[in-house]
Order: structure tokens, then sequence, then C-alpha cells
């Protein structure tokens, strides 16, 4: 298949119907809502150096395939300089950060605190885009960060006791973010997976420098569970989740789609209960909620004022070349991971 034949069927018309969208996009938020327990389940064997940049090493050799196979056309130029910042928010930043901080931190705490991504992506896009949303976002959003550092205080016994975890949490949160609001710019240009892989492509010799650095330090030894875990995180997380949660943007309408991330700290909970047999107490269902209930309503007073009457995908438009308008909506999006 020839460049020009690929790039035909990208713009390939695609008919689809408004619930379309919402069970791609809600597809993509389970495959992510794992990412945190399955985490936790590998740093007990796996150090967390070789899970953050092990994990990513992985992704970037399919994603590679996926490029080589489809014959897409390199990134130029100052792109190139772009694609380095998604990297470092969603690569390097977000995997590393909170693989440390669940070394010591339940991944259902962890939820709650990353439940602030949404609005925390919402914002860096209205810096990058020089948008001028209404006070009401940034009101929602100051009181959705206090409400994630006040969970997190209670937790830990008070400001005090706050947890190095929590700062790597949130300094997780906001990499993620800047990665996520530049990505959802960048993919106007270079199509959705195709961005995520080239990030990838592109970190790819310093992760695989940090993963062979940390299995000399502390060779794995992990148990058949715990590598189970590491594989998902590396094929799922890291690269398949983003295909059905893009899929699902493009599709839309864009607009409806991005609320079903706010889903993921809950499902995450959730799981962290099932699986590895937390403590669902009412402080962290109570704080769950107060931090998504605040997101929720952030990224909803963005969206109102910058995609309103959004639909679904029409005839001949792409799902992997979004639009002007298509590009705003990923950019209010908060897609994550």
């Amino acid at each position: 298949m020839s460049a020009h034949s690929s790039a035909i069927a990208q713009s390939r018309p695609l008919l689809s119907n408004p619930s379309t969208g919402l069970w791609w996009g809600l597809l993509g938020v389970a495959a992510f809502s794992f990412t945190m327990p399955f985490t936790r389940v590998a740093v007990g064997g796996l150090s967390p150096l070789f899970i953050g940049s092990g994990r990513a090493v992985v992704a970037a050799a399919l994603a590679a395939v996926a490029l080589a196979l489809t014959r897409q056309r390199p990134p130029r130029g100052v792109q190139w300089a772009r694609l380095a910042v998604v990297a470092g928010g969603v690569v390097v930043g977000f995997p590393l950060l909170s693989s440390f901080a669940l070394t010591t931190a339940p991944a259902s705490h962890g939820a709650v605190v990353v439940a602030l991504l949404p609005a925390a992506t919402a914002v860096m896009a209205v810096l990058r885009g020089k948008d001028r949303p209404p006070r009401a976002f940034w009101a929602l959003t100051a009181v959705g960060a206090v409400a994630a550092v006040a969970f997190a205080a209670v937790q830990g016994g008070g400001i005090a006791g706050l947890r190095w975890s929590d700062v790597l949490f949130l300094g997780a949160v906001v990499t993620a973010a800047i990665g996520y609001a530049e990505g959802g710019l960048l993919a106007r240009e270079l199509g959705a997976w195709q961005t995520v892989s080239w990030a990838l492509v592109l970190s790819f010799p310093l992760m695989l420098g940090l993963a062979v650095a940390a299995a000399a330090q502390q060779p794995p030894s992990g148990t058949p569970v715990e590598w189970a875990a590491f594989a998902y995180l590396a094929v799922v997380s890291m690269f398949l989740g983003f295909f059905a949660w893009y899929r699902g943007l493009a599709l839309g309408p864009m607009a409806r789609v991005s609320q079903v991330q706010l889903v993921q700290p809950v499902l995450t909970i959730c799981w962290a209960a099932l699986l590895l047999g937390e403590d669902l107490t009412w402080g962290t269902v109570v704080g769950g909620l107060a931090v998504v209930a605040c997101a929720g309503a952030a990224v909803r007073v963005r969206l109102g004022r910058s995609v309103r009457g959004v639909g679904p995908l029409s005839p001949g438009r792409s799902i992997d070349r979004p639009t002007r308008r298509q590009g705003t909506d990923a950019e209010a999006a908060g897609s994550l991971r």
C-alpha cells in the first residue's frame, strides 16, 4: 500500500449514529481504568522505574510497526518539538510519576487525585490555545483542586501529613494535562493515533536507556501475575487504549463523548476494591464524588462555551484527520490514560 492510498483511506467518509462514539469512548476509558490497579500489582515485584520506562519501550515497538505498515508520513520541523512535549507528558511524565507514587499509595487514593485530569487538561488547552473561558470555569477548577488536596490531606492526617505520593500524583496530572493539550492540537495535523505513536517512537531511546538502567540496578523478578499486569500496561494502557478513546472522540459528538472519562476514577476505585482488596471507605467515596463533580462541571463549562452544537462525524470528515472544530473539542476533552 502506498502513502497516497493510505492518505485516501484516512479520509474515507465514515457514517455513524450518535451512540457509536459513546461506546468507543467508554471502551477506551474502561481500558485506562485498570491502569492504576495493575500498576499497583506490578510494583510488587518490578521496580517503578522499570515499569514506567519498560511499558513505553514495548508500546513504542508496537507503534513503530503500526506506523511502518500504514506508511505514515513522518512529522516535519517544529512538529518534532511539539511531539517532544506530548511524549514528556503522556509517555515519560505520567507513567513514571504514577508508578513511583503507587509503590506506597493505594490505587483508589491515586484515582481520586488523578480525577482532576479532565479539568487540568482543559486549563492547559486554554493556556495553549489563548482562549478566554468564563469565570465559572476557573472557579470550578479551583474548587476541584482544593477538593483533591483536601482529600489527600485528610487521608494523610492533615496538611502536614500529605505524603510524597500525593505530590507525585499531582505532578502526574500536570504533566499528562500538558501532553494531552498539546496532543489535541497536534492531532489535527498528524492524526489521533499517529500523534501518540510518533510520541512513543520519539521517546524510545530515552525510555530504553532508563529500562536497561533499571534492570541493571534491580533485575526484574516478578511473578507471572506481575508480568501479566506489566503486559497490560504496555499493550493496552500505553497503546491500544488510545485507539478506542480517540476513535470515540472522532465519531463524536465530542462534547458528549469526552464526559465519559469522568467515569474512570469510579471504575478504578471499584477495580481496586475487587482485585486488590483495598478498603472502599466512605471518605474515599465522598472524596471521589467531590473531585469528579468539580472536574466534570469545569469541563462542561469549557465545552459549553467552545463546542456548542457539535454533532457526530458526518460524511467527508476524517476520523484520523480532525477538522479545526474537532481539534478544539479534543483540546478540552482531557483524554486520558
